[in-house]
């Protein structure tokens, strides 16, 4: 298992960690194999924003013994109402479903103290101008909560969050067919047939400027939905009209800038297992890119997704990463010098392109990497 660093939090997350939503369909016995596995293959960090009692309990009682070993994002505001999930902001009964949520895991802190489910720029504001987000700082104040984050659909508020220097990362949706739909703040509409029946219009905008904004900001990014709900896995329900693996999924959204660790759905030890295969599955088996560039519909050509397919580079130019950094710094006014330097640092840069044009025969989307390598340059000095 591979880790990395969750933004400037400090903790190191693997970099395929635990969503344990289906969790709430099992029992303790098989609630605990499930962590078992995990903990077995190297996965450290779990997201539990689930407010039904009896999945708490027992995601609790399988870290008894072993908490320090995992990372937990707990969510503020996330409750059970007459038998079922309910979202709130009254005060009352988050504190009291939060209470609830340290005394069925067991635990006494927690690391991520999760802003739960702000999709909308105004309720953003409200939040964090008013008594939920005073009561959350309060709990890191002291010490019940180690860092602030938020969880999110819309990149609008994904922006907001990153640029106001409270929120310190957040879990947001990241998929390759999200990543072509227009921004919305009714995270439903991500799953209904007509807008996967619509036309594709190229990588989001909002999207790919959200995760260079988190990577300038330092805000990291713990992904959900990775697998589009299992959309992704039939080319019937694939908006792309073929299908990808998990293991696809899974490099596509740990290849996007700010992405620390993807929390996949599992509720059987073996979707573990079809989750942690990423970590030995060969280049081949990872290639999203490929597959999306033969399907009968898909909107990157031109777009560079970092995939990687542009290597080898006969001046060993890591050509990903130049183009990950142009991408951050021409959103700027001025080049940042952190960008500047960390462009600096690699052991080639696009000055050193020999213009072959081998890395635009392999690119699966028709990307000018050359062109782009020149205005790099021009950009980076």
């Amino acid at each position: 298992m591979k880790y990395r660093e969750l933004g400037k939090t400090g903790l190191k997350v693997s970099e395929i960690g635990l969503g344990a939503e289906w969790l709430e369909r099992h029992n303790e016995e098989e609630v605990k194999a499930v962590l078992d596995c995990c903990q077995e293959n190297g996965i450290n960090i779990l997201d539990c924003w689930m407010s039904e009692p009896n999945v708490r309990s027992n995601i609790g009682k399988a870290l008894k013994g072993r908490r320090e070993k995992w990372i937990i994002q707990g969510h503020f505001g996330s409750i059970w109402q007459d038998g079922q999930y309910v979202r709130t902001r009254e005060m009352d009964k988050v504190k009291a479903a939060f209470s609830d949520l340290l005394t069925r895991l067991q635990t006494d802190y927690l690391d991520l103290g999760m802003i739960h489910f702000v999709d909308d720029p105004e309720e953003f504001h409200r939040v964090m101008e008013g008594e939920f987000f005073a009561y959350v700082k309060e709990q890191k104040e002291k010490g019940v909560i180690r860092h602030i984050g938020m969880s999110t659909h819309n990149p609008a508020v994904g922006k907001l969050a990153a640029f106001s220097g409270k929120i310190e990362m957040i879990l947001f949706s990241v998929n390759p067919a999200f990543d072509l739909l227009p921004a919305n703040d009714n995270l439903d509409a991500y799953f209904t047939e007509e807008i996967y029946d619509g036309e594709l219009g190229g990588i989001n905008p909002e999207r790919a400027e959200l995760y260079q904004i988190c990577e300038q900001q330092g805000v990291g990014i713990t992904v959900m939905k990775g697998y589009a709900g299992g959309r992704l896995f039939s080319a019937q329900t694939s908006p792309f009209g073929v299908a990808l693996t998990p293991v696809q999924c899974i490099h596509y959204a740990l290849t996007r800038p700010a992405v620390a660790s993807i929390l996949t759905g599992c509720d059987t030890p073996e979707h573990v297992r079809a989750a942690v295969a990423y970590e030995s599955a060969s280049e081949e088996e990872k290639d999203y890119a490929s597959v999306l560039a033969h399907a009968p519909r898909h909107a990157y050509f031109g777009q560079c997704t970092y995939c990687g397919h542009c290597a080898p580079c006969p001046a060993e130019i890591d050509i990903a990463m130049v183009n990950k950094l142009y991408d951050l710094a021409a959103m700027q006014e001025e080049v940042p010098a952190s960008l500047r330097a960390h462009y600096h640092a690699l052991s080639a840069n696009a000055g050193d392109c020999v213009g072959c044009g081998g890395c635009e025969e392999r690119c699966p989307f028709g990307v000018k990497v050359t062109e782009k390598m020149e205005k790099a340059r021009e950009l980076f000095g």
